[in-house]
């Protein structure tokens, strides 16, 4: 993927560019006494890690957490990459977050959507669960203003 201009929002550290993933990994907490038991939707990136010598050197995987959510989110990983996919077509630049929608008892989900036309879109898919993604689009310049290197 070229995906250069495109960022993901982690959880808890900030931004990571998207074509740095290497996967996405979907993955339940242990429970703790007293605190149940979480799922986590991470980001997986490459980690070199080593003790300085030759050869001892290898690359590992870096998870960072994009949301945590108390309810099993389905394909969200699927749903994660098929958005990847199309925003890679169309050489977007933007920032995609991500967030967890709790679902009462009773209470009907919201009709799922799948697009990328504008700020207002979010991804989904029977089977996410709670899970939601949603590309907001870097605000292109007005015409007339110069983008170039020695005017930013």
């Amino acid at each position: 993927m070229s995906l250069t201009n495109v960022w993901l929002q982690t959880w808890g550290d900030g931004l990571v560019r998207a074509d740095q993933v290497i996967g996405v990994d979907v993955h339940q907490t242990p429970a703790l006494t007293g605190k149940p038991a979480h799922w986590l939707l991470d980001i997986v990136l490459p980690a070199s890690t080593g003790n300085g010598t030759r050869g001892d050197w290898t690359v590992t995987a870096l998870h960072r957490t994009l949301v945590q959510t108390s309810q099993q989110p389905g394909d969200a990983a699927t749903v994660l990459a098929r958005l990847l996919a199309q925003l890679d077509t169309i050489n977007a630049a933007g920032v995609i977050t991500t967030t967890s929608h709790h679902r009462g008892a009773g209470v009907a989900a919201a009709p799922e959507r799948v697009g990328i036309a504008g700020v207002d879109d979010e991804q989904g898919a029977p089977g996410s669960g709670s899970v939601r993604f949603r590309f907001l689009p870097f605000p292109s310049p007005p015409p007339g203003h110069h983008t170039g290197a020695e005017y930013l």
